[in-house]
């Protein structure tokens, strides 16, 4: 799916970054999304690295522009990279249902692997009175949290 999503990504900018320089900031509210197209970044929460990223395709800034919110890490490049940018997400997931499509797969799975990890936790630590103990409401907030309700209608019309 790289290849293709990188195909549905031309019509966006190209952007450099050096080593060391930062994609997105956290506690930041952009309403960017970055596509990787070469190089490698690290995702770091405070002073934690979360993650190192080279593959191709891979998208930054989700989940701000989804949530609303400000991103939750931030991403940095550790080489050059090369990414495509939209400086406005939302419209650009609304206007690409395909690459919309992947995130929500990609988000599913992230989804699947806390879930199952949160279970294993709970099987553990069952009769745990530590904080321990809270894997199995943490595990009810996930499975019935629905988020807001689902409004039927257009941008232009939404009644």
């Amino acid at each position: 799916m790289s290849a293709e999503l990188l195909d549905l990504c031309g019509d966006l900018p190209v952007v450099d970054f050096a080593p060391g320089e930062a994609l997105l900031d956290e506690g930041q509210t952009s309403g960017r999304l970055y596509v990787l197209i070469g190089g490698e970044v690290e995702i770091v929460k405070g002073d934690f690295q979360i993650d190192v990223v080279t593959e191709p395709g891979a998208i930054f800034g989700e989940m701000s522009v989804l949530l609303a919110a400000p991103h939750m890490a931030t991403v940095r490049a550790v080489t050059p990279c090369r990414a495509y940018r939209s400086t406005e997400g939302e419209a650009f997931l609304r206007s690409h249902p395909e690459i919309a499509y992947h995130l929500a797969r990609v988000l599913a799975q992230r989804l699947n692997g806390v879930t199952g990890y949160l279970v294993d936790l709970k099987r553990q630590f069952e009769g745990e009175r530590s904080h321990l103990g809270f894997v199995d409401e943490i595990l009810e907030t996930l499975v019935h949290n629905q988020g807001p309700a689902f409004t039927p209608g257009s941008d232009r019309d939404p009644g």
